[in-house]
């Protein structure tokens, strides 16, 4: 496995990526109101500023700005993926039990791999419990106004690239609303 380092740049501006464990799943808007409130918590708790942001079913996409002297997005990453997770566990929610696909399928064979590795699940976690997150998450610090500009849209037209709307306006978790009402 890698060792990656991520910078650590003092009130930086960055871009922000997580994913769903499981790619096919719409848990995100299915409960967005739980992400909202999981940001919230963490941002009363460590400010940041949110420039951009966009919910789609299975991942978001954020660009944020530190404060001046703080450096740890890592942190609020984590805080939010463990709020939101918690926050729909305790609201009842139940992932679906993996498939009958958990073993996997290489070039039409079934493969024998390790019971929760395709599953999504997580060794230590109880019974059938899955994870919600993939583990990692994406980041990229932003270098100039260009590049910020860059993925502010590409945040705002995430929901048109991947199918789901044929305008920006038309998909309602976006802060593209807040900026342009």
């Amino acid at each position: 496995m890698s060792n990656y380092i991520r910078p650590k740049v003092n009130g930086a501006t960055i871009f922000v990526t997580a994913t769903l464990a499981h790619r096919e799943r719409s848990t995100l808007v299915d409960h967005v109101n739980h992400l909202r409130s999981a940001v919230r918590a963490t941002q009363a708790e460590r400010p940041f500023g949110i420039d951009a942001w966009v919910v789609l079913p299975d991942h978001f996409h954020a660009v944020w700005s530190l404060p001046e002297g703080d450096r740890d997005f890592s942190t609020r990453m984590a805080a939010i993926k463990a709020r939101f997770t918690r926050n729909i566990r305790r609201a009842g929610f139940r992932p679906p039990p993996p498939g009958p696909t958990a073993q996997g399928v290489v070039a039409g064979r079934v493969r024998n791999s390790l019971p929760w590795k395709d599953a999504g699940l997580k060794p230590g976690l109880r019974g059938n419990e899955q994870t919600i997150w993939q583990k990692r998450f994406w980041e990229h610090h932003i270098r100039d106004q260009s590049d910020w500009e860059n993925h502010m849209t590409y945040c705002w037209h995430n929901p048109i690239k991947h199918g789901l709307v044929n305008d920006l306006r038309d998909w309602p978790y976006s802060s593209w609303h807040r900026d342009h009402v």
